[in-house]
């Protein structure tokens, strides 16, 4: 344990696995909705990581993208279909970190299951441009930071804390595995 845990006198720490696991991942996802998107290997003019919307977190943990067949994402995972997705909910809670591998394919079906209007911003052939391509990332692992019941419990837990000087925080951390 990390000396500020040492100092919590609450319970702060809990691995998910399975439908847990799953379940932790939509909720901070959903409240997120974009993370940043990096890839192990870089392609010139690219920094290897970029934000990318959620379209879709599946009943096993996988999240969607779509993405240009011909972005530097792309052709990155091409490369080496390792990625990691980093997440933030909000300015003080919501943090998750997730490692996985990517698969990219042209399923129309797919594609159609998480098309909206205003995707055509990017796909200016709406959702039969031939540019789409779907990203699945399968999560293997990660890591969450969150709060137990809520910013506000959170806030005033902290207030209390720093007043009698002792640590108080309604934090929940732990590893996510798949």
């Amino acid at each position: 344990m990390s000396s500020i845990n040492q100092n919590q006198p609450e319970h702060n720490h809990d691995d998910l696995a399975g439908p847990q696991a799953v379940d932790k991942i939509r909720e901070l996802v959903g409240k997120a909705q974009t993370c940043f998107f990096c890839t192990k290997v870089m392609v010139t003019g690219s920094s290897g990581a970029r934000p990318m919307n959620v379209r879709k977190v599946d009943d096993n943990g996988s999240l969607w993208f779509l993405s240009a067949i011909d972005s530097h994402l792309n052709r990155e995972l091409a490369r080496d279909p390792s990625a990691h997705l980093y997440f933030q909910a909000s300015p003080h809670s919501g943090f998750l970190h997730l490692n996985g591998k990517a698969r990219v394919t042209q399923d129309a079906v797919k594609i159609h299951e998480l098309w909206e209007p205003i995707i055509k911003t990017w796909f200016t052939q709406g959702e039969q441009d031939p540019r789409i391509t779907v990203i699945e990332v399968i999560p293997t692992e990660g890591y969450y930071w969150d709060v137990k019941h809520g910013n506000l419990v959170a806030g005033i837990k902290m207030i209390i804390g720093a007043a009698i000087g002792e640590t108080l925080d309604d934090s929940i951390e732990g590893a996510i595995r798949l």
